[in-house]
């Protein structure tokens, strides 16, 4: 699977390699191209996944804000139910598409 924004891929792993959380695919952290990222201050807190660590995306002149997210340290019960631990993992929303 691929995630792609700008015409670029930034993110490539199997579907295996993926975990599907809420919606979401969330990437094994070396499959994504960190190039392209950047840390956002933006914050947030989700009550069932833990502290969020929002992330700019950044190819040549363009950005798009909050763009991909991830969980460095997942609260325990999330990774119960999940039943995987998806420390790092990245996903990405607004205009990034996640195609196979």
């Amino acid at each position: 699977m691929k995630a792609i924004w700008n015409d670029t891929v930034i993110a490539e792993a199997t579907r295996e390699e993926l975990i599907y959380i809420e919606g979401n695919w969330y990437f094994p952290p070396d499959s994504v191209k960190q190039e392209f990222l950047s840390k956002s201050p933006t914050p947030y807190t989700c009550p069932r996944k833990g502290v969020c660590q929002y992330f700019n995306i950044s190819i040549d002149d363009k950005t798009s804000q909050d763009s991909a997210f991830s969980y460095p340290r997942p609260l325990p019960s999330a990774i119960d139910q999940v039943k995987k631990d998806f420390s790092n993992y990245v996903a990405f929303w607004r205009d990034v598409q996640v195609t196979e």
